[in-house]
């Protein structure tokens, strides 16, 4: 009997300590581009920004790293996280291309829609 009374309560403790899953249902995401690409632009010719693979990290309100994410080559990304207050910090390998951090709310049941915007420096 004591036996059962003491893995019953093992496997209470085991599951107490097991992580929370990551939600399906509610994040965001979003497209990262950078720009601008023309050292010059002039009036009638286009100079798009163009989609651009980066690092993505989001952070707690105090600065804790929740998750950190590369996007797709055409600078696509989605991120499931649970309802709640975050910072989405766009990483920079040097001075430029450079992007600022944006704060954000996950609602529940919902995605939602954050563009990331890199600065090229080209002028």
């Amino acid at each position: 009997m004591r036996h059962k009374l003491l893995i019953a309560l093992l496997i209470l403790a085991l599951g107490a300590c097991s992580p929370q899953p990551t939600p399906t249902d509610s994040g965001i995401g979003g497209q990262v581009f950078v720009g601008p690409m023309c050292p010059v632009v002039q009036i009638g010719q286009e100079c798009p920004d163009q989609p651009y693979q980066a690092v993505l990290t989001v952070l707690s309100p105090d600065g804790r790293e929740i998750v950190q994410v590369q996007t797709d080559e055409q600078g696509r990304y989605k991120i499931p996280l649970p309802p709640g207050d975050y910072i989405l910090h766009p990483e920079s390998p040097n001075v430029m291309p450079f992007a600022s951090e944006q704060s954000f709310t996950v609602e529940a049941g919902k995605f939602t829609r954050m563009d990331v915007n890199y600065d090229s420096g080209i002028r």
